[in-house]
């Protein structure tokens, strides 16, 4: 199993206008549910520290295989929700990791 966690700050001149970009975004991503193969469990969260450091949404996902987790990335889906939220999410961290045999 491939695990693929990645996190976002999201664009906003006030707290309100962060918090509905965070919604667009955790809404967006949950959509994908049940519509790609191999990804086998999705979760987006909100923060809720708002402290400097924290970034605003985690995206929790778990693929069957290193396969899946690169179909996903080319998926049209996926490319739909990159292309709804162009320009909301303005840094970006990413970790994949194996677990399991």
């Amino acid at each position: 199993m491939i695990k693929h966690i990645v996190m976002w700050r999201v664009a906003g001149t006030s707290p309100n206008e962060r918090a509905d970009n965070a919604e667009r975004v955790r809404a967006a991503f949950e959509g994908l549910r049940g519509k790609i193969p191999g990804l086998l469990h999705i979760e987006v969260g909100l923060d809720r520290s708002r402290i400097d450091e924290a970034c605003d949404v985690v995206l929790y996902s778990e693929f069957d295989s290193d396969a899946s987790l690169d179909r996903y990335r080319d998926h049209p889906e996926h490319g739909r929700v990159r292309a709804e939220l162009e320009g909301l999410r303005i840094t970006r961290h990413q970790v994949d990791y194996a677990v399991g045999a």
